[in-house]
């Protein structure tokens, strides 16, 4: 998913600014630019995403141990820890989108916990279903400030990996056709039902 044109140069705005932390601030230098942080996350997102694939290739991480509100604020930390003051925190405001701030734990401990149930005692899903779905649920809870789709994405690919039996596994391909995909999680938000979702979300091997 790429920067669209003028992005880059175009500066972060005052209230952002005040979440970012003085290391950061410093790292990226000024004016504080949109494409610089972007960099900057994205530079910490592959060393996240590196570990985390390694423990779940090794069994140190399980799809049980993933489908955890505790892992995903942990994941969020990791991805945004060293950037911004929000990292891992549960929003306190009220957006356009997402369930209201205050049912945000209840509402995504209660989601992990049914969808892991699910995965445990029947056989429906799929493991491209189960990644869908997980992904699916962060986003229509919407738990954080910011950076709910980067950490629901990378959530997404290793719960798949971790629920596929194989040596070779593969991760869901995030370069999409965005309106599309936009409005298949907004179907979800209505049914509930990841399928058509997983099946718009193509798959490429781990190791392309």
């Amino acid at each position: 998913m790429s920067l669209t044109p003028g992005y880059g140069e175009t500066p972060v705005p005052d209230d952002e600014l005040d979440a970012l932390l003085p290391d950061a601030r410093e790292l990226v230098g000024m004016p504080t630019t949109k494409s610089a942080i972007y960099d900057l996350e994205q530079a910490l997102q592959n060393e996240v995403a590196e570990r985390a694939l390694t423990s779940v290739l090794d069994g140190t991480l399980t799809v049980a141990d993933l489908l955890s509100d505790s892992f995903l604020r942990d994941l969020h930390s990791q991805l945004y820890g060293d950037i911004w003051a929000w990292a891992g925190v549960y929003r306190k405001r009220e957006l356009n989108i997402g369930v209201a701030p205050e049912h945000v734990a209840v509402e995504l401990r209660g989601s992990f916990e049914t969808i892991r149930y699910r995965w445990e005692h029947t056989t429906d899903w799929t493991p491209r279903q189960l990644g869908a779905v997980v992904h699916a649920e962060v986003g229509r809870i919407h738990p954080f400030a910011d950076g709910n789709g980067r950490s629901s994405r990378l959530l997404a690919d290793l719960v798949f990996v971790a629920a596929q039996d194989s040596d070779t596994p593969d991760v869901y391909d995030w370069r999409l056709d965005k309106r599309r995909y936009i409005d298949l999680l907004l179907q979800y938000d209505r049914h509930r039902d990841p399928r058509e979702l997983a099946d718009f979300l193509s798959t490429q091997p781990l190791d392309s």
